[in-house]
């Protein structure tokens, strides 16, 4: 994998998760603008990893709670894994998040921070990543080996003919039951004569 796409990929993973979560009031969300992104934002919506109660907190020293949670998770000298990149971008994000309302003090800080912050951390993790554990990306397949572990695999053919099968016969089923209530209604509506009815009609 060459170091450009890589670095390419990560950065613009990281941008594009990062600022859909720091963005302002009435801005419409983005569509992710790749297949790894659009997973990272599904699985960052169940992440396990918690963030700072205080609204405040959150706004100061985003960095460096970015840092400690780093160092938390994945102690030098060992390798993360899917779930602690996506426990950590995760709260890369909620670090960025506008505070609710009635929180003005750390809604004016977020208004002066949050643009500036969010390049750090794009920056921060784009280089954890790609350099720090450049080695364990390429191994895991990079974003490719990524979107392979968590989404999954399509059946086989084979596997796939059985319940289609099993479908069409329901759905035959159906509409047979349906054309049989059908008729009968009709000749119910019509009062057709039946053989042990008289028709009427005397020789």
């Amino acid at each position: 994998m060459e170091d450009d796409e890589l670095k390419l990929r990560t950065q613009r993973l990281l941008t594009d998760f990062l600022e859909h979560r720091a963005r302002r009031r009435g801005t419409a969300p983005q569509q992710p603008s790749t297949p790894e992104a659009t997973l990272m934002r599904s699985l960052a919506a169940h992440s396990w990893l918690g963030t700072p109660r205080s609204w405040s907190r959150r706004q100061r020293n985003r960095l460096e709670q970015m840092v400690d949670q780093v160092e938390s998770l994945v102690p030098d000298g060992t390798d993360p894994n899917w779930l602690s990149v996506v426990a950590l971008v995760s709260f890369a994000g909620a670090l960025l998040e506008r505070p609710p309302p009635g929180h003005s003090q750390a809604r004016r800080e977020w208004d002066a921070t949050v643009d500036q912050d969010c390049q750090r951390l794009v920056t921060f993790l784009c280089s954890w990543l790609t350099e720090k554990h450049r080695t364990w990306m390429e191994a895991q397949g990079g974003w490719d080996g990524f979107c392979h572990n968590f989404m999954p695999a399509p059946p086989p053919r084979g596997r796939l003919l059985a319940p289609l099968l099993t479908s069409c016969l329901i759905l035959i089923i159906l509409i047979c039951l349906w054309i049989k209530i059908l008729v009968a209604k009709c000749l119910t509506n019509f009062h057709l004569p039946t053989c042990d009815q008289p028709s009427g009609f005397e020789m």
